[in-house]
């Protein structure tokens, strides 16, 4: 059996870590501070103190970091990075949610060096971590996503494959701009049905049942009433993937103002209020 590496262990990348030891894959993971890793360690994964390290023993590296400045380094880092010792006939696989440049950069650096790379950014939250059940969208070498398709059905319920290198971090923003709209749209109903004095439990019932129906909905207006705002996601990556998506549409002239609008409010929840490490779903305490 193929030996995991995995590097980053937050909710997400726990989430996927789990399931692959569930189905007795070997797996080495990296994250800054060891004992952040301790659960996963007792559950039979093995800690490296670098990338480097966790490219020497394995064969597949998956890595699901923080934000493109943290990819950057995972993978380009002089001395510790995945390139440092990266070999011909490995794979690598960045589930980070980034920027199709840096994946475009990833890809032409692998190729060079013989080595397969996959950009896997996944949608799910950490539900669908949990459960096995993301949506993984793959752009980069079609021969790694093919030979990982085994490990792919493990961790998520769907996966597609759009293209080249960056595609999958473009088919990434598309689904943000979507969550984005879901996102507002379901705060500002509760903020509305609130103020119009409304049973909150019973118009999420109501809404649910109807063509207002939405995952954003499902899953976290029932946190919100239960005053739980831990991060299934978190405002700041969640703001990240907004900055990018902007920046990604005005190089292509597109002009997004819904999208624009939620990076507005998402920006006065994380830079104004200090939310970041609040989930998404802390939107609403802009109006409560």
């Amino acid at each position: 059996m193929q030996k995991i590496g995995f590097i980053g262990t937050g909710v997400m990348g726990s989430g996927i870590i789990n399931n692959l030891l569930k189905k007795n894959y070997q797996v080495y993971i990296y994250t800054r501070t060891e004992s952040k890793a301790e659960p996963l360690i007792k559950k039979g994964a093995k800690w490296f103190n670098s990338p480097k390290d966790v490219v020497e023993n394995t064969d597949i590296i998956f890595s699901m970091v923080g934000f493109p400045k943290d990819v950057e380094d995972v993978y380009f880092n002089s001395e510790k990075g995945v390139f440092k010792d990266l070999k011909s006939g490995q794979i690598i696989v960045d589930m980070t949610t980034s920027t199709p440049t840096l994946a475009k950069k990833i890809g032409e650096k692998a190729e060079k060096i013989g080595a397969l790379a996959l950009d896997a950014p996944v949608s799910g939250g950490d539900v669908g971590a949990r459960d096995g059940k993301l949506t993984i969208m793959v752009g980069g070498s079609k021969k790694a996503f093919e030979e990982l398709k085994p490990i792919f059905d493990i961790i998520g319920k769907s996966n597609h494959y759009f293209g080249s290198y960056g595609a999958g971090q473009n088919a990434k923003m598309a689904n943000q701009i979507m969550i984005a709209g879901t996102m507002t749209g379901m705060t500002e109903m509760l903020v509305y049905a609130k103020a119009a004095g409304l049973d909150l439990p019973s118009i999420i019932e109501t809404v649910s049942g109807g063509s207002g129906d939405n995952w954003s909905l499902e899953n976290y207006a029932p946190r919100i009433l239960d005053g739980d705002f831990k991060p299934g996601f978190f405002s700041k990556h969640f703001l990240k993937d907004l900055r990018i998506a902007i920046d990604e549409s005005e190089k292509m002239k597109l002009d997004l103002p819904a999208t624009q609008q939620a990076k507005k409010l998402y920006e006065q929840l994380v830079d104004k209020e200090n939310l970041g490490n609040d989930g998404t779903q802390a939107l609403v305490k802009l109006w409560w």
